[in-house]
């Protein structure tokens, strides 16, 4: 079913109204602009797959309230995208939902699976991925690529019940609340231009004054690109930037000199860059931004790798994948003293892995490789 106007898709969103739940996918561009360009929203149920053309007609507020009802779980795989782009569209998030990426590395898959993998192991089907770079946003579309699309969202109703089964008979479904957690919460899709200046690299070379001049210019930047709908990159490059920032021009000569400046800023700009610049020169010291590092304590040589050892241990005892129960800067944390907010030790991961590790980092617990490989011996701390 191609849905191309009010109608149809008011016909269609009637037919999928009363199912327990949606599998939902998008296609979009955002190569040459800042907010992402929706080119089609494919749906299907169990009986239904249908791509709806957004490009074809500006009113989807059917659909949009389809979306928004709780009583449908909206099924996606790998959908962080397709949830930032429902986000910017309706004004707020789908709920709830269930990602086959995140579900599965629970039933045993390997992290970041692909659809196409998942789909071939569970129903047996091979998806062509041959329009996977093809240009969404032109019209007509070929028929391979309606297939191309339609296949996307086909296959996932019946991966959803498949994993969602053997999640429900490990005991295991209700650990994926707290992993759905971020991606239905809106602080996930909202941008703070002011608080862009993280994502930089090489921002640890600058010293708190510099800190601030770059706070104020990469703000500037966001907002430059949301009003041109353009790549934050096709307005001033990330080195550029840090350049900037390093030597807080004064004047439009002195912004110009900085390399990449004059090759991408029209010269009617330069007067807002120069005026971040001098926000950030005039700050408070008080109100300037600092890097935070790390809190170190002293510990055990090897520490961390002793960690790694029983997550992984633990990780292939319960089929999860490793990175999934615990990443190396989760340990590295946890083994600085940084408890608070560390998810090791909440929900799930802490029963597997999380106490265990606290264990073997206060003493409590020893490791050593016996006959069938890595055992946990408790340590009796009473004795002298």
């Amino acid at each position: 079913m191609y849905v191309a106007d009010r109608t149809a898709l008011e016909v269609l969103v009637a037919q999928v109204r009363g199912s327990a739940f949606i599998a939902i996918d998008t296609e979009f561009m955002r190569e040459r602009t800042y907010y992402p360009k929706l080119c089609l929203i494919q749906i299907a149920t169990e009986d239904v797959a249908a791509i709806i053309d957004p490009l074809a007609f500006d009113d989807l507020e059917p659909l949009w309230d389809l979306l928004g009802d709780e009583s449908i779980v909206k099924v996606l795989h790998a959908g962080s995208q397709d949830m930032e782009i429902f986000y910017l569209r309706m004004g707020r998030v789908p709920t709830p939902v269930f990602d086959t990426q995140v579900a599965a590395t629970l039933a045993g898959y390997p992290q970041q699976i692909g659809y196409g993998a998942l789909v071939k192991d569970v129903i047996g089907e091979t998806i062509d991925k041959s329009d996977t770079f093809t240009d969404w946003a032109k019209r007509p579309l070929s028929g391979t690529q309606i297939e191309y699309a339609l296949n996307d969202v086909r296959y996932l109703p019946a991966v959803y019940d498949h994993l969602r089964q053997a999640l429900e008979s490990t005991g295991r479904i209700a650990w994926l609340e707290r992993d759905f957690e971020r991606l239905v919460n809106p602080a996930t899709y909202e941008i703070v231009p002011e608080e862009m200046w993280r994502r930089l690299k090489r921002v640890s070379s600058l010293n708190r004054r510099q800190l601030g001049v770059l706070r104020e210019v990469v703000a500037w930047r966001e907002r430059e690109a949301q009003r041109r709908d353009a790549p934050r990159k096709w307005v001033i490059g990330d080195e550029s930037l840090i350049e900037v920032a390093r030597r807080a021009p004064r004047t439009r000569e002195e912004l110009a000199a900085v390399r990449g400046v004059a090759d991408k800023l029209p010269g009617k700009t330069y007067g807002g860059l120069l005026d971040a610049v001098r926000k950030g020169k005039e700050a408070d010291d008080a109100d300037l931004p600092f890097l935070e590092r790390r809190p170190r304590r002293d510990m055990a040589e090897g520490a961390v790798d002793l960690m790694a050892a029983l997550v992984r241990h633990r990780a292939k005892q319960h089929k999860v994948a490793v990175p999934l129960l615990a990443s190396r800067d989760d340990l590295e944390r946890l083994a600085s003293g940084e408890r608070d907010d560390s998810p090791l030790l909440v929900g799930w991961r802490s029963e597997i892995v999380g106490s265990e590790l606290i264990d073997v980092l206060e003493g409590r617990l020893a490791l050593r490789v016996g006959e069938n490989g890595l055992e946990l011996v408790p340590v009796d701390t009473d004795k002298e």
